[in-house]
């Protein structure tokens, strides 16, 4: 994979820029799973174009906690809410948090989220309790494209790869914090003429 050196057995996701068409399907099942009508968005998707007319092409990026091996959100957090799971993901436990928003500029992908009305931080949790019961996180079962996947970092290289990368030129480098995570990028991704657009 380009980029850092993985633990291939951290749990983490896959994503394909080539089959994602914007449709916010892993957006809704997320927020809709964890009853998150308003406000937070754990699982967000953007839209990027680059080149210029009449050279145009763009693709997506669904994005969401990379559970990410330094994680700053962890280092962040004053009471200890933000945790590393027995699995390796990084969890939230709500009934320690205390709403002081530190943990939401130490991370580098705006994971983590406040609910302002209940003064509680929440993130994607990799849907830590439908996987103990054998499932999927909801976003991968809710792809009509099939472009998101989870697994351990060495499963998912092996059963996409060739070719993956860690990192986007759209993201923060990865060097900081190791997040879990590999992407199929089609060439258009990996150009640094990017521009953010509204779908």
């Amino acid at each position: 994979m380009a980029g850092r050196r993985s633990n291939e057995r951290a749990l983490g996701f896959f994503f394909d820029t080539n089959k994602c068409i914007g449709c916010r399907t892993c957006h809704v099942a997320c927020k809709d799973l964890h009853n998150l009508n308003l406000g937070p968005i754990p699982r967000k998707v953007r839209a990027f174009e680059v080149g210029s007319f009449p050279n145009v092409d763009g693709f997506r990026l669904a994005e969401s906690c990379y559970h990410c091996t330094d994680a700053r959100c962890m280092r962040a957090c004053p009471t200890a809410a933000i945790y590393r799971a027995e699995d390796g993901t990084v969890q939230v436990n709500q009934e320690l948090c205390i709403g002081c928003a530190a943990c939401v500029p130490a991370c580098p992908y705006g994971a983590p989220q406040m609910v302002t009305d209940k003064r509680v931080m929440v993130k994607c949790d990799s849907c830590i309790e439908l996987r103990a019961g054998g499932q999927n996180p909801v976003c991968v079962d809710a792809c009509l494209m099939r472009c998101l996947d989870f697994g351990s970092m060495g499963e998912l290289a092996a059963k996409h790869g060739p070719g993956l990368v860690n990192e986007l030129p759209v993201m923060p480098s990865s060097r900081t914090t190791n997040p879990n995570v590999v992407i199929k990028a089609k060439p258009v991704a990996l150009r640094r003429d990017f521009r953010e657009v509204e779908i």
